[in-house]
């Protein structure tokens, strides 16, 4: 028998209402806000989010998203690879208003939900692309690639590499087990041009999970282990 408070749970996000929100997030908290409402009203209908991700979208994916901000250019242009949802695509777009930000996603209901997040949000420096990264090199070069929930880290090394200027960082939000996907990955990182990567823990708001952000510069130099 399914307990009618789960249902009930799921309309409610602790952070609903927190004053710090507006603060944290500045000049971006109209476009994150109306990102967020947005996500809620058709989220789950478009299957971008589950039905219990609504109670925690501050927490688990705006806030997560928005801690890794820190570790990107005001400037310049920002591949987000596999943007999905628009995590941290769309966030990225309004807490970086000069950036030309790339939002870089295979599925074509996706695409058009970006399309249509991006131009109700009337975030202008956003560009939506269908397709793979394997099918945009030698097309577009990033400063920055950024990647949440799309794959491990050998592949995300593969992947951002042809999209990278020598001297670009690739910026991944990784979950608990983010030193064992380093460490994994280290000799697909060097022969794909990285040099070593580091994990940061990105802070928010007090009470809410650091992000972990695997950060790695491609330096362009090839070595074989």
């Amino acid at each position: 028998m399914t307990d009618a408070r789960d249902d009930a749970a799921v309309e409610h996000d602790p952070l609903d209402g927190d004053d710090r929100l507006p603060e944290y997030f500045g000049e971006a908290w109209q476009a994150v806000d109306g990102f967020r409402t947005l996500l809620m009203r058709e989220g789950v209908l478009r299957g971008l989010i589950g039905p219990r991700e609504v109670e925690r979208l501050w927490a688990r994916h705006l806030l997560n998203s928005a801690a890794a901000v820190q570790f990107l250019p005001d400037d310049g242009r920002i591949i987000d690879l596999g943007s999905g949802a628009g995590l941290p695509g769309i966030v990225v777009a309004a807490m970086r208003p000069r950036a030309e930000v790339v939002l870089l996603e295979p599925m074509e209901r996706r695409t058009t939900w970006l399309t249509e997040v991006a131009a109700e949000l009337s975030l202008a420096n956003v560009t939506v692309l269908r397709g793979r990264a394997q099918d945009v090199e030698g097309e577009v070069v990033a400063d920055v690639v950024t990647s949440r929930a799309v794959a491990s880290m050998d592949k995300l090394y593969r992947w951002s590499g042809p999209l990278l200027r020598v001297g670009g960082d690739l910026v991944a939000l990784k979950g608990e087990r983010a030193q064992e996907e380093v460490d994994a990955a280290v000799k697909v990182g060097a022969r794909s041009g990285f040099s070593p990567a580091s994990v940061a823990l990105a802070a928010s708001l007090a009470g809410v999970e650091p992000t972990r952000v695997v950060r790695a510069t491609r330096d362009g130099v090839a070595r074989v282990r």
